[in-house]
């Protein structure tokens, strides 16, 4: 068991309250990995910026949600995979994504498997695909500016999983009810 707190807008760092009141805003409270996070204010700052840079990648919804519930799921993540079901749900993206993500079963269309398969790749590989893995991708419909996204959507999930794994960060209530864990 941690310790790590989590911090509210009286007990953050006077650098972290105006970023805990942006999640507020954003999120109608604060998120758990957010408190977490508000400890070291850098690290949540980065966290929020890097988050709005994934929204506005070039990656639609469903795109989105594949990247960002692949590496969860590959990391294992006891809190991004409920939270992201969440997110999903409320970017109305579709349960046959969703839970084809979260059960690691196949997505119901090729172009979006690509997408899984790739960031897999990145991930696993540490980087270090090989031409295979990339004409896959270009094959798939994909640029090399969405490998580059994808190595953005890694940094931001690199930070929440790995954090969430330190932290044991307690899953939010209102995902508590997309409670998931790994399948063997």
């Amino acid at each position: 068991m941690t310790d790590f707190k989590l911090h509210d807008t009286d007990s953050a760092p006077e650098q972290a309250k105006p970023l805990l009141e942006n999640s507020l805003k954003g999120f109608g409270m604060i998120p758990g990995l957010h408190a977490v996070m508000a400890e070291a204010p850098t690290v949540l700052d980065g966290y929020q910026k890097l988050h709005q840079l994934v929204l506005d990648s070039s990656f639609n919804n469903d795109e989105t949600t594949v990247v960002w519930q692949t590496i969860n799921v590959e990391h294992a993540c006891h809190y991004c995979v409920p939270a992201h079901t969440g997110i999903a749900k409320s970017m109305k993206v579709s349960d046959e994504i969703i839970d084809a993500l979260r059960d690691e079963t196949p997505l119901p269309n090729d172009k979006l498997e690509a997408l899984r398969t790739f960031t897999l790749a990145v991930t696993r590989k540490r980087g270090n695909v090989n031409a295979e893995d990339l004409n896959a991708f270009y094959q798939a419909g994909y640029e090399h500016r969405h490998v580059l996204e994808v190595i953005l959507v890694l940094s931001q999930k690199v930070m929440s999983n790995y954090i969430n794994h330190i932290a044991e960060t307690p899953v939010d209530e209102p995902f508590q009810k997309f409670a998931w864990q790994k399948a063997k």
